[in-house]
């Protein structure tokens, strides 16, 4: 849309396949959408639906990409080449199936003419589910600005990407609060740390070894080299600042704790692992919100109380992985106080580091 003043816009919030499906069942072309006059009446497998076998013959009801499910038809297993679609047909269907019967296994017949509707649906589920799964790990990455990736897992239940959930890179201030503040002067150093650097300039001690371990205890603060610093990217006192060097996994527990993060290498003891970023808000909004949270069962407030308790993280909506970590009674992780481009004692950076090894594959 259009004002007298210039241009505004109003986003879409369904998805492009969603547009696309629309476009088709019109009979309409859209370039920016990808819909030109070649591939108007192009069919893609998207997934399987269900099947039969009719006189010997085995089908599949097939989800084609881009096209309505009125669309859906029948095709011939011999005229299928989707073997990877097959493989998840099957496996949801057979996982499914041993569900039953209060978990007894139940084989399906060799002969059989049709599925079950409800295991049908079920195999559908998953296909849709892990479609947007896949879409939502695409968004992710797209978003994030670490050097590690992002993957997504759920092999527990149905349970899709959230809902109300957007991913940030840093800090979401409230109206008011203004997180990029207190910082007009670098260190001049040419060789971090070996001349005076910023955590001297600060009255603490350089938090890294040349391992780029954890060298301090738990409690102090830690001062990284900020922006307007004379040493560059490669400097040994820029380690939070880069973001997790780690590819992590978002995978449902199959203990009811809902989401969980484990990582998919080996970190070290003493490494930095993630940051933990949201909404800042004020204590008093934190308290409004934390009593919302308690009767829902979850809570993602994290109190910004390094030197006082005016500020608190709101992760609930806004966040990066650390959204889904778990809480522990034997935790891997320890917090720490960071301050790169806002000395503000009251807006520390809250760094996340391990304080053993953690395994690949370890929550």
């Amino acid at each position: 849309m259009a004002g007298r003043r210039g241009a505004w816009y109003v986003p879409c919030l369904a998805s492009l396949e969603t547009i696309q499906e629309l476009c088709r069942k019109e009979n309409l072309t859209c370039k920016s959408l990808g819909i030109t006059n070649r591939n108007l009446k192009s069919y893609e497998v998207e997934y399987l639906c269900d099947y039969k076998v009719e006189e010997g013959t085995e089908y599949f009801l097939v989800k084609w990409k881009g096209w309505p499910e009125s669309s859906n038809t029948w095709v011939a297993l011999k005229n299928l080449k989707c073997p990877l679609l097959l493989q998840y047909f099957h496996s949801d269907k057979n996982e499914y199936l041993s569900q039953l019967k209060r978990g007894k296994a139940v084989i399906l017949k060799n002969h059989i003419k049709a599925l079950n509707p409800v295991v049908a649906q079920y195999v559908v589920k998953k296909a849709k589910q892990r479609i947007a799964l896949q879409r939502w790990k695409e968004e992710l990455n797209r978003k994030k600005n670490h050097k590690g990736m992002i993957l997504v897992e759920n092999t527990v239940d149905l349970e899709g990407p959230p809902l109300d959930f957007y991913y940030i890179n840093e800090y979401k201030p409230a109206p008011g609060i203004n997180v990029m503040n207190g910082i007009t002067t670098g260190c001049e150093c040419s060789d971090c740390p070996a001349e005076k650097c910023c955590p001297e300039e600060a009255g603490f001690f350089l938090a890294y070894n040349k391992k780029k371990q954890l060298k301090i205890q738990p409690g102090l603060p830690i001062y990284e080299c900020n922006s307007y610093c004379r040493c560059g990217p490669e400097c040994p006192n820029r380690i939070v600042q880069k973001g997790t060097p780690y590819s992590l996994c978002i995978f449902r527990t199959n203990n009811g704790r809902g989401w969980g993060v484990k990582t998919l290498q080996k970190i070290k003891t003493k490494r930095f692992v993630m940051e933990y970023v949201g909404e800042v808000i004020t204590s008093e909004e934190a308290e409004r919100r934390g009593q919302l949270y308690d009767n829902q069962g979850n809570t993602y407030l994290f109190d910004l109380d390094y030197d006082s308790d005016e500020y608190t993280v709101d992760a609930a909506r806004y966040g990066n992985v650390s959204h889904f970590v778990n809480h522990s009674c034997d935790p891997n992780l320890q917090v720490f106080n960071v301050f790169i481009d806002n000395l503000d004692l009251r807006l520390p950076r809250i760094a996340l580091f391990s304080t053993r090894t953690i395994k690949a594959g370890e929550e």
